[in-house]
């Protein structure tokens, strides 16, 4: 179970409202561009060359109101958001986006960008949104990420990213973090313990090459959890003593190699969806008004597990 309408109700409601306010402040004031900023722009066009997308990009218009992309400047003229979905960039992501020293919100997801994820990306300060999903981005993923102090939401998935998770991704300098999604890589070994001191609300995990113990991304301690998914890896450990939030509404567990039982404050969650099948889990199913409304394939292919909405326990 995968939960898309989730993930792309997310995204809607991190940056869209901010592109509205963007638009409105755009509106109020004859806010023109810093031309720093513009030379780092038109850096950024020259890089990728001749992209149609940018053919409103020009050194004689003003790019805080008449460049497509360009959809927030704050009062000084300096670029706070970009939007570049689906602009079929190809190649590195360009140096010159670093110059964008007040860039809030960078949106480059749904293109051909290869290459690494550049370091210099950890020392935009400003930065609070971070989407670089549907891209062909390889290598490691940089530990200056967790260095950013005003980072609320990123989104690496449906890359060709390796390596493991930094150990520095469970220590965020920000306080603001909320997502962290790395779905659809080559990502593989254990999962560093401290991540499971991050107060994150959306982790996704899904479909890498994680193994050994990830309980510890549990926690009732950690309130503001709602969405987990840890689904297609390898994970392996004992699931009946994990410490389920109240907070938690999404719950993917499957495709890995965990055992033990359910545990019983499953059934007190107020789960919107649940994913427990392809597991090794054994035992009685909690008892709940919730659960019994999931369909059995979502507990299915486990060793034993029995009760509603299975088959019941002998």
């Amino acid at each position: 179970m995968q939960a898309p309408a989730l993930k792309c109700s997310l995204l809607f409601f991190s940056y869209t409202f901010l592109l509205f306010l963007s638009s409105l402040n755009l509106a109020s004031s004859a806010i023109v561009c810093n031309p720093s900023d513009k030379k780092a722009l038109l850096d950024i066009k020259y890089h990728f060359h001749n992209v149609s997308a940018f053919k409103t990009w020009d050194s004689k218009t003003d790019c805080c109101n008449d460049w497509s992309g360009v959809l927030g400047c704050d009062k000084h003229g300096h670029v706070t958001t970009l939007d570049f979905t689906s602009y079929n960039l190809a190649g590195p992501i360009p140096s010159s986006l670093g110059k964008l020293r007040k860039l809030k919100t960078a949106i480059l997801h749904t293109n051909n960008l290869s290459g690494h994820i550049p370091s210099f990306l950890g020392l935009m300060r400003n930065l609070e949104f971070l989407y670089l999903y549907d891209n062909k981005l390889t290598g490691p993923i940089p530990s200056s990420l967790s260095q950013l102090p005003k980072i609320s939401a990123i989104n690496l998935g449906s890359n060709q990213l390796t390596g493991s998770i930094p150990e520095s991704f469970g220590s965020f300098i920000s306080p603001l973090i909320t997502s962290l999604s790395l779905y659809s890589n080559k990502l593989s070994g254990p999962v560093p313990k401290s991540l499971g001191k991050a107060n994150i609300q959306l982790l996704d995990l899904n479909d890498n090459k994680f193994t050994g113990d990830a309980s510890f991304l549990f926690s009732k301690d950690n309130t503001s959890l709602f969405s987990i998914d840890i689904s297609n890896n390898l994970f392996h450990f004992d699931f009946s003593n994990v410490d389920l939030p109240q907070s938690l509404e999404y719950l993917n567990i499957s495709h890995n190699k965990i055992y033990g039982s359910l545990p019983k404050r499953l059934g007190q969650l107020p789960l919107k969806k649940i994913d427990v099948s392809f597991n090794q889990l054994c035992g009685k199913i909690p008892t709940g008004r919730r659960l019994k409304q999931f369909s059995p394939v979502f507990f299915s292919h486990n060793k034993c597990l029995c009760g509603p909405p299975l088959a019941p326990c002998h």
